[in-house]
């Protein structure tokens, strides 16, 4: 059975594009898992491919999605799983509770969902043949936000991580204090309206520091020695900024979409302005992320 989201909307909704496609509801249930985690019944879609051989380990990618969406609508959109079948790897769609991720728990019985991925992933661990040097993590706004909040703290367990249309909250900063370097490959459009490039007022709750900001804090945190501007893209749809010379083999690199707004670039939509936009850009946000990934290992 198909069911068919009819919500069409601009380029900078903070989730249009995971609400302007259809979601496929897998009746069998093959691909759905629940955890019990902090009191709650965790849900997520998963999916193995083609070539996965449970005698030979393989890397996992954490994929999360934005508010009010859903592990399969995120899966729809970044087309994780057709990647997986060319290039071998794991996919796991975790669902928020109430369609939302909460980065720290409290009094009001909010869930700590950092601890929810760690427990994840040593489920997953538990169950499937994972190359435990190739865990890697990304997320689309508020999968994005939390996959910053994941470099902060898992990063014994997730060799790299990508954050798209997210950046780094002004609360978590200063309590951001890694034991290893991190590679991070972040992208945000110039002009989206839910995660502003400029950044928040730092006053306002939930605000988020600006992208320079964020992209300064994890290469001085590596300790960057060297920076360029890759010439991969056209400079006026895509500026791509790579920071490397960092501690133990880190990298740090950012990507912003000209004019861009709040968007998985080269996702799925059936927004035709969003679609016309990502084909001028020509970047593929799935694609790049994996090639990142695939140049970064836990020791």
């Amino acid at each position: 059975m198909v069911y068919t989201i009819t919500l069409i909307t601009g380029c900078n909704s903070s989730h249009a594009q995971e609400q302007s496609i259809s979601e496929e509801k897998i009746v069998n249930g093959d691909n759905y898992r629940e955890l019990q985690n902090q009191g709650k019944l965790r849900t997520y879609y998963f999916y193995t491919p083609k070539s996965y051989n449970p005698d030979r380990p393989m890397p996992l990618v954490l994929v999360f999605h934005g508010d009010n969406s859903s592990g399969r609508l995120i899966s729809n959109i970044t087309r994780f799983n057709e990647l997986a079948d060319r290039e071998g790897f794991l996919v796991v769609y975790p669902d928020g509770i109430d369609q939302k991720w909460s980065l720290r728990g409290n009094a009001k019985g909010k869930v700590d969902d950092v601890l929810f991925v760690s427990a994840l992933i040593d489920r997953l661990q538990q169950q499937i043949n994972i190359d435990s040097h190739k865990i890697y993590a990304t997320g689309f706004s508020r999968g994005g936000i939390l996959t910053q909040a994941l470099a902060c703290k898992l990063s014994n367990k997730i060799a790299g991580f990508a954050s798209v249309a997210g950046s780094l909250p002004v609360r978590l900063k200063p309590n951001c204090q890694p034991q290893t370097p991190i590679s991070i490959l972040m992208i945000n459009g110039t002009n989206d309206r839910d995660v502003l490039y400029e950044g928040d007022d730092r006053t306002q709750r939930g605000a988020l520091v600006s992208i320079s900001d964020m992209v300064y804090f994890w290469r001085s945190h590596d300790r960057c020695t060297s920076s360029n501007q890759s010439p991969q893209f056209s400079e006026d749809k895509v500026k791509s900024f790579v920071y490397r010379g960092c501690n133990d083999n880190s990298e740090v690199l950012q990507l912003a979409v000209v004019n861009g707004g709040h968007f998985w670039p080269g996702g799925v939509s059936s927004d035709e302005a969003l679609n016309k936009f990502n084909a001028k850009v020509g970047l593929n946000a799935t694609e790049t992320i994996w090639k990142f990934f695939q140049g970064h290992n836990l020791p």
